[in-house]
């Protein structure tokens, strides 16, 4: 989405609180929507390189924003679905499909929530990662994601499979 472009000034309300929020909310979604090859790093979101960029100044204001500012990201979210409701480019209709996919994606380590060895399907084989279930609108002319939720495997869970809280994955 383009800076300026009508829908990043729609979703101002959740993040009005200062102008540099606002600045960084807008470069975060821009680093998400531009084709980039690294926008899954902090440093291909700010759309600096990798090593040295990490100390730029956009790559810092952006780490910032990220880690410290309070806002509310399922106010985001909802306003965010309710512009793309309203939109008749946008809306659901008869001609498009709603997809629900399961996503894998490796990580080290165990100390970041949700990481076990599990499944992952970007992988095809179990390993160490992060597993998330998404939904996407998608027809002829555009797709967009709706909803995203990381799967909790029963081993981060306090008591395993008898957890209230295990699910299977949908």
């Amino acid at each position: 989405m383009p800076a300026g472009s009508g829908s990043a000034r729609r979703l101002r309300p959740p993040v009005r609180r200062h102008l540099p929020q606002r600045r960084a909310f807008r470069a975060y979604l821009q680093g998400l929507l531009l084709p980039r090859e690294r926008n899954k790093t902090l440093t291909g979101l700010a759309g600096t390189e990798p090593v040295l960029g990490a100390q730029a100044g956009p790559a810092q204001r952006l780490q910032l924003f990220l880690s410290e500012s309070v806002w509310d990201a399922q106010a985001v979210n909802t306003r965010r679905l309710e512009l793309l409701c309203a939109d008749p480019a946008t809306r659901p209709h008869d001609g498009g499909v709603l997809i629900l996919d399961e996503t894998g994606d490796r990580k080290d380590g165990t100390h970041t929530d949700h990481v076990a060895h599990q499944y992952l399907g970007a992988v095809g084989r179990i390993d160490n990662g992060i597993v998330s279930v998404t939904s996407l609108w998608a027809d002829d002319d555009v797709y967009h994601p709706l909803h995203g939720v990381p799967y909790i495997p029963a081993r981060r869970l306090s008591q395993g499979k008898a957890d209230p809280a295990f699910r299977t994955r949908p």
